[in-house]
């Protein structure tokens, strides 16, 4: 509940504070004077839309700030500064938040009804919320919302694996069309060097043969071949190393020179024997040094890379294969996530449908009681035609019909209600819905609209009663309900120093016998309207 009010800089209200205590108070004044700014300012506290027209001409920002009580006892400040560029800023404790915060916050506090709030009667999709708050499905609803989320969620997961699939899809198919491309070449590891070297032998063949032939002719097989003639050399190496003894160590060179020159023979002698010079094969290793040069410009650079790129291929399709395991689990997940929405919403339709007989034939008597007695109510159901229509809702909708009058059909009660109609039935709705243990704020705004006489009454009554249970504020005209409040503010305006002003003032019990008399006649209060007023004051404190 709302404890204290201030409100600066708001429209014509320069400066004003109001206390407010528990139970029904009414806020009269005449229309003009600035009843609604307060409901206004209230709904800024709650997180409600701010502008720049909002603030006070000639004034640097408006701001409303409350001492409030949450349901649970809890005490909290709050405050909404609204600056003349129409920037907002929202504060709980005085600790800046964002408004959403606020607006959070707010609903748990105050429920505002403005003078076109029971309008929202008109518009069906709120006939299930207020059947729903009647029948205090909120755990159901929760359940069948969690519910709902869980199956979106899954279905949102396997489309996104279909998505990713279908996306794999592409990539199996370019790694597989990679690894046969490798497969069927199917190199070996350091294959392209051994057949660069043959390729070179066989190329250069005869030249090779010739040189290789020449070189052992001069070496070993020709007639003055070297190492033939070297043993004359160490000979007369022998007979200069007697007259020369320094000489005498290079005779121990002579095997190791030896030695060194029959290993050149040795070596050379295959290729003096000749290198099959064969063209086919030549071809084949031309032909297979070209695969592998391709393989190597789409895989490479080198052999190597292209070998490792075949076993990353070949792990990257057991991967592969594993998505597909991976949306069936999601393809059950979904089912399981559907049929747990098809649970708990079926258990909610349940109730609903059994309470909607409750809530009409309760209605009934409710309006009944606020001068509606020939009034007949009926909860119409519609089933959602496919899953398209399903919400965190659960799989209907709702429709109130309704009739006023002996004789007439029941019709949907968003085309036939009248603005006084709508009034009460809002007020009756909100009266079976009261927790008593809510400790919140409601608040109307002329929810008297196109009603009077008895209906007023009735409609007074039914606040009065209704404030059992919650802190009711109600800005209205007429002084049947005025007079069923428990605290009385009066609106006025005033013009000081060529600036309107707005003020409210805390009634006593004559000055309340004055304004309800005022509202009976106008300006011209006779002393038999006071004593009416006093009577009617008098009747409702009975």
């Amino acid at each position: 509940m709302i404890r204290f009010l201030s409100i600066r800089d708001l429209a014509v209200i320069d400066r004003l504070e109001l206390d407010l205590n528990r139970g029904f108070t009414v806020l009269t004044g005449e229309t003009g004077t600035g009843k609604s700014i307060v409901v206004g300012a209230l709904s800024l506290l709650r997180g409600g839309r701010a502008s720049a027209d909002l603030v006070r001409t000639g004034a640097t920002k408006a701001v409303i700030e409350a001492a409030a009580e949450l349901p649970d006892g809890e005490e909290r400040v709050l405050r909404r500064e609204v600056s003349a560029q129409g920037r907002s800023r929202a504060f709980i404790d005085d600790r800046l938040v964002p408004t959403s915060s606020l607006r959070t916050l707010g609903a748990c506090l105050l429920d505002l009804h403005g003078q076109h709030e029971h309008q929202a009667l008109v518009t069906p999709a709120t006939h299930l919320d207020l059947l729903d708050e009647y029948a205090a499905l909120g755990d159901l609803r929760s359940a069948v919302r969690k519910s709902f989320t869980d199956w979106g969620e899954a279905r949102e997961a396997l489309d996104e694996a279909r998505r990713l699939a279908a996306s794999q899809a592409e990539r199996a198919e370019l790694v597989a069309f990679e690894l046969r491309e490798i497969d069927k070449v199917d190199p070996a590891d350091g294959e392209d060097t051994d057949l660069a070297s043959e390729r070179h032998l066989l190329a250069n063949a005869d030249r090779i043969h010739r040189l290789a032939t020449e070189i052992c002719a001069e070496l070993y097989d020709g007639d003055n071949a070297i190492l033939g003639r070297l043993d004359t050399v160490w000979k007369q190496l022998d007979e200069l190393a007697e007259l020369v003894p320094s000489l005498a160590a290079h005779r121990d060179s002579r095997d190791a020179v030896i030695s060194q020159l029959e290993e050149v023979v040795f070596a050379l002698r295959p290729s003096a024997s000749g290198i099959e010079a064969s063209p086919e094969r030549l071809q084949n290793i031309e032909d297979r040094l070209a695969q592998l040069e391709r393989l190597k410009r789409s895989f490479g650079p080198t052999l190597g890379d292209v070998i490792a790129r075949r076993r990353s291929l070949r792990e990257e399709t057991t991967g592969l294969d594993g998505q597909v395991a991976a949306e069936e689990t999601l393809v059950e997940c979904v089912a399981a996530a559907r049929a747990s929405y098809l649970a708990a919403s079926r258990t909610l339709s349940e109730r609903r449908r059994g309470q909607a007989t409750t809530l009409a034939s309760t209605l009934e008597r409710a309006l009944a009681e606020l001068a509606m007695p020939q009034t007949r109510f009926t909860v119409t159901f519609s089933e959602a035609e496919d899953e398209s229509g399903w919400t965190e809702r659960g799989r209907e909708g709702v429709e109130f019909y309704f009739s006023a009058n002996p004789g007439e059909e029941l019709r949907p009660l968003a085309r036939i209600a009248s603005g006084g109609e709508l009034s009460r039935v809002m007020l009756a709705l909100r009266t079976l819905t009261a927790d008593e243990k809510s400790g919140r704020t409601l608040v109307f705004d002329e929810v008297d609209a196109g009603i009077g006489g008895e209906a007023a009454e009735r409609v007074g009554a039914k606040l009065r009663e209704l404030a059992r249970y919650y802190q009711v504020l109600c800005v209205t005209h007429l002084p049947q309900i005025a007079a069923c409040g428990t605290d009385h503010h009066r609106v006025r305006k005033a013009v000081r120093g060529g600036r309107t002003t707005t003020t409210v003032d805390s009634l006593s019990d004559d000055e309340r016998a004055a304004e309800i008399a005022r509202m009976m006649t106008g300006t011209q209060v006779s002393g038999n309207v006071l004593a009416t007023a006093r009577e009617l004051l008098q009747s409702k404190s009975e």
